[in-house]
């Protein structure tokens, strides 16, 4: 069972398969295996105690940023999370980075921004799309079109607790549509970035 592996120079956390969404462009849709991990689809949700052992085989100082990621949406466990990334500070000074759909307010029902003061120094969220109806249609959310705008907010939100917020899409999209989510990423105050998108994400790759 894959619980941590390396993709370029970070080292990821693979916390999770659960995931709200179904996007069409998903990397579980196509493959198993991110850098040089085995299967990531996990037999059962690893321990929060369980993860830091695992951390601690690892020269942390090789590598530039933690990664919570893997084959689900992290957030569904934001308080292991939140003691995982505690117990890393006090044996790293590794910058922790977390990738989400920013759906966690959806997820627990409320507003979910403060949990991640001095949790993360980085937030990646999937924007995906730029229009509540078009994210609906790709990515397929339990949450219907209440995702995208629920997705802005947190970005909004968790600004005041994170010090680095980024807001990501694929390069499959049109350009005009590129345009419109970066219009609307800047309109909240994001960073934007235009991700390679690729069936193989193997190191070999």
């Amino acid at each position: 069972m894959t619980i941590t592996y390396v993709y370029g120079k970070n080292l990821y956390i693979n916390i999770t398969n659960r995931c709200p969404n179904a996007c069409e462009f998903c990397l579980r849709s196509t493959g198993d295996r991110v850098g040089d991990s085995s299967s990531l689809w996990l037999e059962r949700e690893p321990a929060k105690e369980e993860i830091v052992e695992e951390l601690k085989k690892r020269n942390l100082s090789c590598y530039e940023q933690l990664v919570f990621c893997g084959y689900g949406e992290p957030t569904y466990r934001l308080e292991d999370i939140k003691w995982i990334s505690e117990k890393v500070r006090n044996i790293s000074k590794i910058p922790m980075r977390i990738n989400t759909n920013g759906l966690s307010d959806l997820i627990f029902g409320r507003d979910t921004a403060p949990d991640f003061a001095g949790v993360v120094d980085i937030i990646s969220i999937s924007l995906n799309a730029s229009t509540p109806e078009k994210y609906d249609s790709i990515c397929h959310s339990q949450f219907g079109l209440q995702a995208l705008p629920s997705l802005l907010n947190f970005a909004v939100h968790v600004k005041n607790y994170v010090p680095k917020v980024i807001m990501t899409v694929v390069d499959t999209m049109s350009s005009e549509e590129l345009e419109a989510c970066c219009k609307l990423c800047k309109s909240v105050g994001a960073e934007f970035l235009v991700r390679t998108y690729s069936e193989n994400w193997t190191n070999e790759n």
